[in-house]
């Protein structure tokens, strides 16, 4: 007889815990995570120390679905992919599903996910209820907003693996109709912009929101609304390429699923760099093959095999990868912009307003007032034939996101140096958190992993 889903978790909590507190087992090196995937766009420092592998790839199983009660129950590894393919067939989904389908329920809460309900529901970690975790030493701690371990629940977000891992995670989810009906506003002025996307967010009559901006002079603001039926669909998984349709179209429908999921085929609009949106090319990948699982696994080879660095050297060229997250107060988003057009100018952008939480503010390693943000995610590569040294841009980008009271995703590239790192992401409360609950330094500290890359 097959054992329920949650036997069965904690059968492997236990087993997992029990190799962390074998005896021996702290003085084998620090913890990592042996697992299939991961979404972390910064290549691990070479030299680092290596690391015991603690496989928790089986942790990838949906515990329960409440749909009258607003939430899932889910293991921490399960892909967002197979927890939302659960949650619609209940007729909800997660609150924030972020774009990609290999990234973890874990990963998010540990990171920072966002997607175009962020309007309504904020950051995932703003829809947390409740939080299983394991710590260095074996214990698994169940952390609520509201319990003995609050601080945990509260420091645990844009921890990235260096207090503990997510083995459960109790989150909000929200009810769903058939289709989406999206609408695509154009604009040519960054002012009037973001006066619309403001009007929008407090007006609260979309369910989602989010926008593209292909230059200074030609933005879109795209709105969601759920329907009971649709005209029609379109499908974006295959030869059709989703963010072209943004500019061709005023209005489009698509199934709740397809829409989740719109950016996945082509990785945003980063597929070009893997030439997958050459139609020929297109055909022979296939549209199994077409989405962010292909393209990560192409990313990582090319970085090992430097192919892409030969190349540019051949051709005279110096690049540094631009690929962050930055959250920036919604009245300061178009001096963000603006400025982003002068010194980086990489198009497409994307756009994302986060509307304030009941708990906003109180995250402390992502501190954020409760205020409205704008997410502006880029991600590319900036080719220039002048040298400059590592980092500048994205350096550049650093700067200017403290000076309008924003704070950056940690998911990539990082250049802080310690003082202003420990300033931006809670330095004090972090230090305490890791007396607390890691001790023996079971997990590498937070600013080696993100800005070290250990």
């Amino acid at each position: 007889m097959t054992s329920s889903p949650l036997t069965q978790h904690s059968l492997k909590k236990e087993a997992l815990a029990a190799r962390l507190r074998a005896p021996g087992a702290g003085e084998a090196g620090p913890v990592g995570l042996a697992k299939e995937t991961s979404n972390l766009f910064r290549d691990r420092d070479r030299d680092a120390a290596p690391r015991r592998r603690l496989d928790v790839r089986s942790f990838n199983q949906v515990l329960a679905v409440d749909a009258a009660g607003g939430w899932v129950d889910a293991e921490g590894m399960i892909t967002y992919e197979a927890l939302t393919r659960e949650c619609l067939a209940h007729g909800v989904m997660p609150a924030v599903v972020p774009q990609l389908k290999t990234i973890t329920l874990g990963g998010a809460v540990a990171g920072v996910g966002i997607e175009s309900s962020s309007h309504r529901y904020g950051l995932v970690h703003d829809t947390m209820l409740e939080l299983d975790v394991l710590l260095g030493d074996g214990r698994v701690v169940s952390c609520t907003a509201s319990n003995e371990h609050a601080d945990l629940f509260f420091g645990f977000p844009n921890s990235y693996g260096t207090l503990g891992y997510a083995l459960r995670v109790k989150a909000r989810a929200v009810p769903v109709k058939p289709y989406v009906r999206l609408s695509h506003l154009p604009f040519t002025s960054a002012d009037a912009y973001f006066r619309e996307l403001e009007a929008r967010v407090k007006a609260g009559d979309a369910d989602f929101i989010d926008g593209t901006v292909f230059s200074p002079r030609e933005m879109y603001l795209t709105l969601g609304r759920f329907a009971a039926s649709a005209p029609f669909t379109s499908d974006y998984t295959y030869e059709h390429i989703y963010y072209r349709s943004i500019r061709e179209k005023r209005e489009d429908y698509l199934s709740i699923h397809d829409y989740i999921w719109r950016w996945d085929t082509d990785w945003f609009w980063c597929s070009k760099n893997v030439f997958a949106q050459n139609p020929l090319i297109r055909r022979l990948y296939g549209r199994r093959r077409l989405g962010s699982r292909t393209y990560t696994k192409i990313m990582r080879w090319n970085s090992r095999a430097g192919i892409t660095k030969k190349v540019e050297r051949v051709l005279g060229l110096h690049s540094e990868s631009v690929i962050q997250d930055v959250d920036i107060p919604l009245g300061r988003a178009a001096e963000f912009l603006a400025f982003y057009a002068g010194e980086i100018a990489l198009w497409p952008q994307w756009v994302c307003p986060i509307g304030p939480q009941p708990h906003s503010g109180r995250f402390a390693l992502y501190p954020v007032k409760s205020d409205w943000y704008v997410n502006f995610g880029f991600w590319d590569v900036k080719r220039t034939r002048e040298a400059h040294p590592p980092g500048h841009f994205n350096r550049l980008i650093e700067r200017r996101v403290v000076e309008l009271g924003g704070i950056k995703s940690l998911y990539s590239d990082s250049f802080f140096t310690p003082d202003e790192f420990h300033r931006y992401y809670g330095g004090e409360a972090y230090r305490r958190l890791k007396a607390k609950y890691d001790p023996q330094a079971a997990f590498a500290p937070l600013y080696e992993k993100c800005v070290l890359r250990h």
